[in-house]
């Protein structure tokens, strides 16, 4: 890890640390302490629908909204529901986001596609001992895309063939997202230890995946930094340890590096070869923080001798307005250096959604990437620094209480340097889709 590196993590902590100190200075701080208690069980078979700012997390003495993908944190604001049913003393939640796209971009190396995207997640729940058991399950119908993926100007990683790198496309996501399982043990005061294990599962590193941040859940569109930030949600292979303590957790993952394979169908086994860090802090109910670290090794197929260490810092916003309404934010940078060829690059996000009532929501995100896998031909080359910004929004008809049905449209632009220019051409773009929400 380089000094620049290692100054940009102590600062971080050094920021955290100052706001666990400021205290009164956040307003409403919701820690443990301030936890309504748990709603009370219906009879089994009975369904609910609620957000889950009264139902305490299975990782802990804190409330389930503050829970994100894996054992990743959002802010504790930000809505967190479902189905919910009890089962023979399970508490069972469920959840689905599909989406039919098409999307067009433009240029030399643009193309058009229709395809479907989402999730369909479940969880399970219960007391087991002195602690609480949670089995978690989540799949996509991404594989049906193809295995070439979708257009996606300026993104690249994985490979379709397992012989050609996927280039201003976005891969597929494997049929199975997460299959994994957490136990936890309180301690008291709002301290608990915790296992989690997954085949696949999400290490602790980074901010949420992005189809579970709250800025970017309405986008049905992956972001160009994917690759920096969060391609480790999917992990063939992952154990994670960690502590929480009121608004604090730390943890630590041992996991497969190698990212997943082009057969998009099955489950992959490997070495817990990489390694990874995660401090979490969430000083108020609007806020989530966190600062990583992970040594992965040789994430790519298609350059087994290549590992990546990167680091990740973020901060998460959300804010009720008023009965049904939500503004939410990310802000994240990561950086990535190969080995052995100690190249750094760099990437940013900042993703908004405006959510003013229950039927309308307007996103937006811009990037910034330094990539050297955009020369044309295919291959590394040199490195290239280029930007993306999208706008969209969406409008939701709600079906019945637990279901919506919404139609929404984005367009993109690009920033791309002059050597990249007579490839890409003068490129613009954009998706029109059409969502089903349920839970």
């Amino acid at each position: 890890m380089t000094s620049s590196t290692r100054a940009r993590l102590l600062a971080s902590a050094t920021f955290a640390a100052s706001l666990a100190l400021a205290g009164p200075a956040f307003a409403q701080d919701h820690d443990h302490h301030d936890m309504t208690p748990p709603a009370e069980a219906a009879p089994a078979g009975e369904s609910m629908a609620m957000d889950d700012h009264g139902m305490t997390s299975p990782l802990g003495a804190y409330p389930m909204s503050r829970d994100a993908s894996g054992t990743s944190w959002q802010p504790q604001a930000a809505p967190h529901g479902g189905l919910h049913v009890m089962v023979d003393g399970w508490m069972v939640m469920g959840h689905a986001l599909i989406n039919g796209v098409y999307v067009s971009q433009d240029g030399p190396r643009g193309d058009d596609k229709a395809f479907l995207a989402g999730m369909i997640m479940a969880t399970a729940s219960r007391d087991l001992g002195p602690g609480t058991l949670q089995l978690r399950g989540m799949i996509s119908p991404d594989p049906l895309m193809g295995e070439e993926g979708y257009p996606l100007l300026l993104a690249a990683g994985e490979t379709a063939n397992g012989v050609d790198a996927l280039v201003d496309r976005q891969h597929p996501h494997d049929l199975f997202m997460e299959l994994a399982a957490s136990y936890s043990l309180p301690l008291g005061e709002g301290r608990s230890v915790f296992v989690y294990g997954g085949l696949p599962g999400e290490p602790a590193f980074g901010p949420p995946a992005f189809m579970h941040r709250p800025a970017a859940i309405d986008s049905p569109e992956a972001p160009i930094t994917h690759h920096w930030l969060d391609s480790t949600h999917i992990t063939f292979g992952v154990v994670t340890a960690g502590y929480v303590s009121g608004r604090w957790k730390v943890e630590a993952s041992a996991f497969r590096g190698r990212e997943p394979d082009e057969k998009r169908w099955d489950i992959e086994t490997g070495e817990l070869d990489s390694r990874s860090v995660r401090l979490s802090f969430n000083p108020t109910e609007n806020w989530a923080l966190q600062a990583s670290w992970a040594d992965i090794v040789s994430p790519e197929a298609l350059e087994p001798h290549h590992d990546e260490e990167r680091v990740s810092l973020s901060a998460l916003y959300a804010r009720k307005i008023g009965s049904s309404g939500l503004v939410s934010a990310t802000f994240a940078w990561a950086r990535k250096e190969k080995k052995p060829d100690n190249l750094e690059l760099d990437a940013w996000l900042v993703e908004a959604a405006w959510q003013p009532d229950d039927r309308w929501t307007v996103f937006t995100r811009a990037e910034q990437i330094d990539t050297d896998e955009l020369t044309p031909g295919g291959g590394h080359g040199p490195v290239y620094t280029v930007r993306k910004l999208s706008v969209g929004a969406i409008h939701d008809w709600r079906l019945s209480e637990n279901m919506k049905l919404g139609v929404g449209v984005l367009v993109n632009g690009f920033d791309i340097p002059s050597p990249l220019s007579p490839s890409y051409g003068d490129p613009g773009g954009g998706m029109a889709f059409v969502r089903l929400k349920i839970g």
